[in-house]
């Protein structure tokens, strides 16, 4: 067996970012920029207000002085005169500087009869007037790569930049497997359960950057296995779920080996999820997780997630790790990684009694995985120990 940091560097050898396309605006939200925005214009392309108030030139603006309004300015409406002496334009946020004036004094301030102004005897300071330039110039960019933001998409929009270059979604072939697995709604036989694994990993891919097309289930047999790798020979990586062990059934090593399957290992010394598996298959990648669907989720955000953010050009590393405080304490740990579930509050992590890995219900209420290292000693409350957030 492997450690699940040696486990994790052999999936990163079997992958490399995905290629790239073009999707519109509209169509990027959540997507990884591949190639940097580059401002094609100005922004603000002009002088603008910040305020609403009245522009005038600021030399001027003495507590209590006159000024004739002129004119006015608003967004996209500007003023195309020029404010001369004892002048000033009634001005709107967003509205283009006039020339001839470089200060706004807020309409707070300003005591107005008819077409003349009267400034207040204590002024705003001002000047509240956004330069030309400001947030961007062109040639300035939104580097890449990076998972776009919604803010992402508001600055590339304000760019003009209508269209961007973005990493493919990797295409993830979810291959359950057993005889004892039926769909849910089905009515299951006296030997059967539900197939529950395949619906949260697929939540969990395409929150992170994938797209997960569940095949039927594979029955216990070498020819519903080879016709389920031949369903998923389109994929950029395929993941097997159950059969990875080495009961008289657990055929999928076997099968995936007759079909060309380069091994790149099997068994990781980590708790839930030591009969895991990887290698590749044809053109894809190929990452076997256990049955057990504690021991199967597990294995996602320690592995199939750091897999997607490499596929997709966000770089080979770890999923990230927190730290909080323990809030009981807890026995020293054996010889395998544990990643136990657990929940986090307030900066303290309590770990769940339960730990079995075909509890579905203990998952559902930890947003954690307590990362306990193997040989690790007994903790006492308020210990740190490092966590990842799920």
């Amino acid at each position: 067996m492997i450690t699940v940091t040696q486990a994790l560097d052999a999936v990163f050898d079997l992958l490399e970012p995905l290629s790239t396309e073009d999707v519109t605006l509209a169509e990027a939200a959540g997507r990884v920029l591949a190639t940097p925005v580059t401002a094609t214009r100005l922004q603000p392309p002009f002088a603008a207000s910040a305020m609403d108030g009245y522009a005038l030139n600021g030399v001027e603006a003495d507590p209590e002085a006159m000024f004739r309004v002129i004119g006015e300015s608003a967004a996209g409406h500007g003023f195309q005169g020029r404010v001369g002496a004892g002048e000033c334009v009634r001005i709107f946020t967003g509205a283009p500087m006039p020339d001839g004036a470089d200060r706004v004094i807020i309409q707070e301030d300003v005591d107005r009869q008819g077409d003349l102004i009267t400034l207040a005897r204590k002024l705003d300071k001002g000047p509240y007037v956004r330069p030309a330039g400001a947030d961007f110039a062109p040639g300035d960019t939104i580097p890449a790569p990076r998972l776009l933001s919604p803010a992402d998409l508001a600055l590339a929009a304000a760019m003009n930049v209508p269209d961007l270059t973005v990493t493919r979604k990797p295409q993830v072939a979810l291959l359950a497997t057993g005889d004892e697995l039926v769909m849910p709604g089905e009515a299951p036989g006296p030997d059967q359960i539900i197939a529950s694994n395949s619906f949260g990993l697929k939540a969990l891919i395409e929150a992170n950057g994938g797209h997960a097309r569940m095949l039927p289930i594979a029955r216990d047999n070498a020819e519903s296995l080879r016709k389920a790798f031949d369903l998923a020979s389109d994929a950029d990586l395929i993941v097997t779920i159950g059969g990875a062990s080495v009961g008289d059934h657990d055929l999928v090593g076997v099968v995936a080996a007759e079909l060309g399957m380069e091994q790149s290992f099997y068994k990781v010394l980590m708790r839930p999820g030591k009969p895991l598996m990887a290698g590749r298959i044809g053109e894809a990648a190929m990452i076997g997780l256990p049955g057990n669907p504690v021991s199967s989720m597990v294995c996602g955000h320690v592995f199939l997630v750091p897999a997607l953010r490499a596929m997709l050009g966000l770089g080979a590393a770890p999923a990230p790790r927190r730290s909080a405080s323990l809030g009981a304490p807890v026995k020293a740990n054996g010889a395998r990684e544990h990643y136990m579930r657990a929940r986090v509050d307030g900066g303290k992590i309590t770990i769940f009694d339960r730990q079995d890995s075909a509890l579905l219900s203990v998952l559902a209420q930890a947003n954690a995985l307590a990362v306990r290292p193997a040989g690790d000693p007994a903790r006492d409350m308020g210990d740190r120990i490092d966590y990842l957030p799920i």
